[in-house]
């Protein structure tokens, strides 16, 4: 099983999460790509500090949009959104390969996340950044996903992700921000669905159903309150059931 979390989501002066403390604990790293968060700077700071540790690096690609975060939908034309995302990966591969490694993977933040599991126009264009900027990289995104559909109908290496603090709807879907319980925060409940989820057994939905969640990484937001200690606790309970924590790249 993977562990990965959100990284490089300052900009400037204005800092979020403590990655260098996270880099220690997770096998994989989102890193922001300078659209919904990070700069030239944080880029190269993360992903320098990633190679060091032997985390994997990833484009966390997402909308130009700092003052929402990312978390906002832009209703972009596709061939822009596909130049946009070519964009993104190149910039922080320019870094990771300063600090000695290279991009590993693709994982869209936020609104642009949750718009490509159905929207298929954006979902197609996220596809198509990819595979022409480089056909082997793997994609994370949530099983059953428009845009893990897609990514595979192109050739690309689609893995299922699941989240470790947020909740679940009956559909295997992520509950919205905007609803109450839709992030978790109590460490202990977080570890028990994470240890679930990677050894093959049901979590409770946010209906109260059990939900079965199939998949490869795991994912702890770097901007949840407690994230390093959520994610030590995670790491250690999933450890702790007999499981192997390693990049899902290889």
């Amino acid at each position: 099983m993977d562990l990965n979390a959100d990284m490089g989501e300052g900009f400037g002066s204005w800092s979020m999460g403590d990655d260098s403390a996270l880099l220690d604990v997770v096998t994989s790293a989102n890193v922001a790509c300078g659209f919904h968060a990070g700069d030239p700077s944080i880029m190269r700071r993360v992903t320098a500090e990633a190679v060091e540790r032997g985390v994997a690096i990833g484009a966390h690609v997402g909308y130009a949009d700092k003052a929402g975060f990312g978390r906002r939908f832009v209703d972009i034309e596709p061939a822009a959104l596909r130049d946009e995302v070519v964009y993104q990966i190149g910039a922080l591969d320019a870094f990771a390969r300063i600090a000695g490694d290279r991009v590993r993977y693709v994982k869209p933040h936020g609104a642009l996340y949750n718009t490509i599991g159905h929207h298929k126009e954006q979902a197609a264009a996220v596809v198509a950044a990819v595979a022409e900027y480089d056909k082997t990289l793997p994609v994370l995104g949530l099983p059953g996903s428009e845009w893990l559909r897609l990514a595979a109908e192109a050739g690309l290496t689609a893995v299922h992700e699941a989240f470790a603090d947020r909740a679940y709807t009956p559909e295997g879907t992520l509950v919205s921000r905007r609803d109450a319980g839709s992030v978790l925060h109590d460490a202990d409940e977080i570890a028990s669905r994470c240890t679930a989820m990677a050894t093959g057994q049901p979590i409770r939905d946010i209906a109260g159903g059990s939900l079965l969640v199939d998949a490869a990484s795991i994912c702890v937001h770097g901007d949840t309150p407690g994230a390093v200690e959520i994610a030590r606790r995670v790491r250690g309970a999933v450890e702790g059931a007999g499981v192997t924590l390693r990049p899902f790249t290889g």
